[in-house]
């Protein structure tokens, strides 16, 4: 773990909406006060535990989030904030923002975002994003009258993550082979080829 940092150049963004396939999912955070969309590739087994947990439907068994949840309240601590802080060669880092429920101890956490945000849903926390990740990669503006936010979220669920890609980013944004994604080094997670999340 490590101490805090400054975190006065994160911006508190909310979950806009999943994206999902059987075999990728995009998450879109937008910014609380602002006109930025963030999309984020992530596993649709990621996507499922955080789109589960908004549906208000629990779980019958304790799923990883839910299991991590739980060591982290037995422990005393709570989770006080998600923060996405970097994005180097097309892989997003981030970490989570740990204390005692007084707010004393603060420690970070290394994470992957889709696991952060699979937290952050859990505990009920705010979700930030870095400037400079805003400044290092592609972002969608929102929708600005009621037609465009109905159109643009029916557009979401019908479209496959790489149509999203062709249709709703007109091609400025990589794809599946070079899209900036949510993980982690291959050599470290000794899983697929082209992890996701």
């Amino acid at each position: 773990m490590k101490q805090e940092k400054d975190t006065s150049a994160d911006v508190e963004v909310r979950i806009y909406s999943i994206a999902t396939s059987l075999t990728e999912s995009i998450i879109f955070l937008d910014e609380i006060e602002g006109s930025r969309i963030l999309p984020i590739w992530i596993g649709p087994m990621e996507a499922q535990a955080i789109a589960i947990r908004l549906s208000g439907y629990p779980s019958p068994r304790p799923m990883t989030h839910d299991l991590l949840f739980s060591v982290i309240k037995t422990l005393g601590l709570t989770v006080n904030r998600v923060t996405i802080t970097d994005i180097v060669e097309n892989t997003y880092y981030s970490h989570l923002h740990l204390a005692e429920p007084s707010g004393a101890n603060l420690r970070l956490v290394d994470s992957r975002p889709s696991d952060a945000v699979a937290v952050a849903v859990r505990f009920g926390c705010p979700i930030f994003i870095n400037e400079q990740v805003f400044e290092k990669t592609q972002v969608l503006s929102k929708p600005i009258t009621e037609d465009e936010v109905v159109k643009f979220k029916h557009d979401l669920k019908n479209l496959k993550p790489n149509d999203i890609i062709g249709q709703l980013l007109g091609g400025k944004l990589q794809g599946p082979d070079g899209q900036a994604e949510d993980g982690e080094d291959e050599e470290e997670e000794g899983e697929e080829d082209n992890e996701q999340a």
